[in-house]
């Protein structure tokens, strides 16, 4: 009897060598996904303002559906008899369903919440829900044990903890001793403060594993993506570009063009002329901001276009990856967003901590300017690393040795040889500083730091090998 594939499996093709982002192949039942992807929503089994076969005419492999819309209108009786949601929409490709609770905040006018759980007035019936609150931990654990179709389907668990690092890495490290095919990164793009956002973003990519995709829900704007695959991420969703399209707006890579605007008038130039969707191939800016906003195929014909740009914009992201190329695109990319190279700080904070530098020329070979020993990259291939040994490793790669330290100390059991090898890197690394009893390890996580209190605690972490 033979046995049945697995409803995913994820084959890293290359890994940045300065970033921690990577491109893979995501084999699903329905297709197979280059990541990082972007993936369009369809909130009700549908994009608005296109057809499964547009999608597919634009080489969209996978998309998204709603479960709390989908449960209101159709609703699960009629999705079952129409034989599930790929046949009711005719999509012959892969589909991921998020866990409607967005919509507590999305749809708060509509929703009653009590200690019981959040009531929800549905936005086409009147009909009401009742959705009751769990702890992810033990939904999960009931998600699992309900689940009725592992070799077709794949639960995602959601890392939850808000902006507090301490409950986002407890919540990480518990679902990680979960047997899931892949983990979602939930609980952000709500409007909190991006410095906020990315540090939450990282953290969990640094703890996740490897070898499972990781999604960061409701992340659609094209900086945000560049830098959150820079930091690890894979999957990527968000109404964005076709909720932009509906109000005139067309994603160029210089960033927006606003149809609306009269200087558009007469603009015989397609939206984007290195674009090979449709909309770029037929028509023009002009005609565009004729009927923009006052005829729905205006809507339909931004949608197609901005789809087809996240969509390749994220397939330069891979093939940059795949060519050891990334840190080079993400500063032409930033260049043609910010030509006056005003950057976002969060933007210039996010990349500095996986060694991309927006500021500073990048070498003509793309490497990191990491001189350390130790191979990190190599050394968890061998190791299969987790949890604290992964982040001590990962920190030292970065020269954040105070981070490194710390993570060290977490540690119970690694292998002997990685051990001694990062016990080594330090000895040399101090070694260095102690030569200059003024000088100061200076790193983003280090700097006014004494020579004398980071060899104390170099010390009392290594005493075998660091000596004073």
């Amino acid at each position: 009897m033979t046995s049945k594939a697995h409803a995913l499996s994820l084959k890293i093709l290359a890994e940045c060598s300065t970033t921690k982002a990577r491109a893979c192949h995501m084999t699903l039942p329905h297709s197979i996904v280059e990541t990082p992807v972007f993936m369009p929503v369809g909130t009700q089994g549908t994009l608005k303002g296109l057809l499964p076969e547009q999608l597919e005419e634009l080489d969209c492999k996978i998309m998204l559906g709603n479960t709390y819309h989908l449960g209101n209108r159709p609703g699960p009786e009629l999705l079952e008899k129409a034989g599930g949601l790929h046949k009711f929409m005719n999509w012959n490709r892969s589909l991921l369903t998020d866990s409607g609770g967005f919509q507590m905040v999305s749809l708060l006018k509509l929703a009653e919440i009590t200690e019981e759980g959040v009531k929800f007035q549905s936005p086409h019936d009147g009909s009401e829900m009742m959705l009751t609150p769990e702890k992810t931990i033990r939904w999960l654990d009931r998600c699992i044990k309900a689940h009725k179709r592992p070799h077709d389907q794949s639960i995602f668990p959601i890392v939850q903890g808000g902006l507090d690092p301490e409950l986002r890495k407890k919540c990480a490290y518990e679902l990680i001793k979960r047997d899931v095919n892949g983990y979602a990164i939930g609980g952000l793009s709500g409007g909190e403060e991006k410095q906020d956002f990315w540090r939450m973003v990282s953290l969990s990519t640094d703890i996740l594993p490897d070898d499972k995709p990781r999604y960061l829900m409701g992340v659609g704007f094209a900086v945000d993506l560049v830098v959150c695959a820079a930091l690890g991420c894979d999957m990527f969703d968000c109404v964005f570009p076709t909720r932009t399209a509906r109000f005139g707006s067309a994603l160029v890579p210089s960033g927006q063009l606003n149809l609306k605007s009269k200087i558009f008038s007469s603009d015989f130039r397609p939206i984007d002329d290195q674009c090979k969707c449709s909309t770029c191939k037929n028509y023009t800016r002009a005609y565009l901001h004729t009927i923009v906003t006052n005829e729905t195929v205006a809507c339909h014909l931004l949608s197609v276009h901005n789809v087809a740009y996240q969509l390749n914009l994220m397939k330069c992201v891979h093939d940059s990856i795949k060519e050891d190329k990334f840190p080079q695109f993400i500063k032409a990319f930033f260049i043609q967003q910010f030509p006056n190279k005003d950057f976002p700080q969060w933007a210039i904070d996010a990349l500095d901590s996986v060694n991309v530098k927006l500021n500073v020329n990048t070498p003509d070979n793309g490497q990191s300017s990491v001189d350390l020993q130790i191979d990190y990259r190599q050394s968890k291939r061998k190791t299969n690393l987790q949890g604290p040994t992964k982040l001590a490793c990962r920190a030292l790669v970065m020269k954040q040795y105070k981070t490194a330290l710390n993570h060290l100390l977490q540690i119970d059991e690694v292998k002997k040889e990685l051990v001694n090898t990062v016990k080594k890197t330090i000895n040399q690394e101090v070694n260095k500083v102690c030569s200059d009893k003024n000088s100061v390890l200076r790193s983003s996580n280090i700097a006014r730091f004494s020579w004398k209190t980071v060899h104390k605690q170099l010390l009392n972490t290594c005493p075998t090998t660091v000596t004073s």
